[in-house]
């Protein structure tokens, strides 16, 4: 949209199918991969989630050509590499990639380089799997992309996947989905369809968290949160990433903090950061949270339900504050609020603090 013509955008939606129901990963996967007629396919996960992947694999039967579980966080390249090389050496037409944003974005890597089309099988809420966007991590520094070869072609939801995810990191990964939502609000290439997609998945997610947390074993409450995940990656996969996911893929690629985790922690002190210049989304944030200060909710709601506080929890150390700032800043291009080093020097060290987020209007 624009100040001259307020309803001009551009809005372009890939063709994704969504399956999302009970069992779907063992009943629904084979079916997946007949419908786009793939005959021989390299599931990939991670090792923690080998058994999982096994089991998928299993129900694949003989389209199932080889399982691969090496998938590492912020697909490092060797990683990559490693997996391109399973998948020709199984001679595969596609791949399937079940567990977290490690495998997925696994997977999105073996699509890059190889063009095989990809089913994503999600145990977590990030939403991910909703995008067009690969990361791959070389020699400490992440790089980062958007081409719809990497976009799976079917995504398979199955709330009994995530019964084993511990309610922190369920936590930590629904909040993970909401900061795709809230950078999809404030982007310059937003539609309408995406900025009603980005809002109703906060609303959304942000009731299902503490629902999951209060009966982990609710398969309800999961089907509700994987429901969130589907409409806050969609609404990313329709827009441009902006302050906030650059700054953390900066955090995890080159100082290996956790994905999901590392989401929670910078997201209300960049919205606070950027609000001043984006009120609109900042309101649609505060709309679906039910609140007037929708930093200070993003700051509550993971804290109250067991997430960790600070950066410094996670392992970042003080003095790699000023790096981060000036390889961050270095990198955006789009962002509602010019970006300087001090600014998000500032930002880091509110995260790093993991005091509540204050207004940057000063800045």
């Amino acid at each position: 949209m624009n100040d001259k013509d307020p309803l001009a955008f551009t809005h372009e939606s890939v063709p994704v199918r969504i399956v999302l129901r009970r069992g779907a990963a063992i009943s629904a996967t084979a079916d997946e991969a007949r419908r786009l007629g793939l005959r021989r396919l390299l599931v990939l996960s991670g090792p923690r989630g080998a058994g999982t992947a096994r089991a998928v694999a299993d129900s694949l039967g003989p389209l199932c050509a080889a399982l691969h579980a090496e998938a590492r966080m912020h697909v490092p390249v060797e990683v990559a590499d490693r997996a391109v090389e399973a998948a020709r050496a199984a001679g595969a037409d596609g791949c399937v990639a079940v567990g977290g944003g490690s495998s997925i974005g696994l997977g999105k890597a073996v699509a890059l380089r190889t063009g095989l089309p990809l089913i994503a099988v999600p145990s977590t809420y990030s939403g991910s799997e909703m995008t067009p966007l690969w990361g791959l991590t070389e020699r400490g520094v992440k790089r980062t992309g958007r081409d719809p070869v990497v976009q799976p072609r079917s995504v398979v939801y199955d709330p009994e996947l995530t019964l084993s995810l511990p309610v922190p990191l369920s936590v930590t990964s629904g909040v993970n989905a909401v900061a795709h939502a809230v950078e999809a609000l404030y982007a310059p290439d937003a539609s309408p369809l995406t900025r009603l997609t980005a809002e109703e998945g906060i609303r959304v997610m942000a009731e299902a968290l503490p629902a999951v947390a209060e009966d982990p074993e609710s398969l309800e409450a999961r089907s509700r949160a994987l429901y969130g995940a589907w409409l806050c990656g969609t609404s990313l996969g329709a827009a441009t990433m902006g302050l906030h996911h650059k700054l953390c893929h900066v955090l995890g690629g080159s100082f290996d903090l956790p994905h999901a985790e590392t989401h929670t922690l910078v997201l209300p002190h960049v919205l606070a950061y950027n609000a001043p210049a984006a009120p609109e989304a900042t309101a649609a944030v505060a709309r679906a949270l039910r609140t007037d200060d929708a930093p200070r909710a993003l700051w509550e709601l993971p804290r109250s339900l067991g997430a960790p506080r600070s950066l410094a929890e996670l392992g970042l150390a003080e003095a790699d504050l000023a790096q981060a700032a000036a390889q961050t800043t270095g990198e955006i291009s789009v962002n509602p609020r010019r970006v300087t080093t001090d600014g998000v020097l500032q930002v880091l060290r509110g995260a790093y603090e993991g005091v509540q987020p204050e207004p940057y209007e000063t800045l």
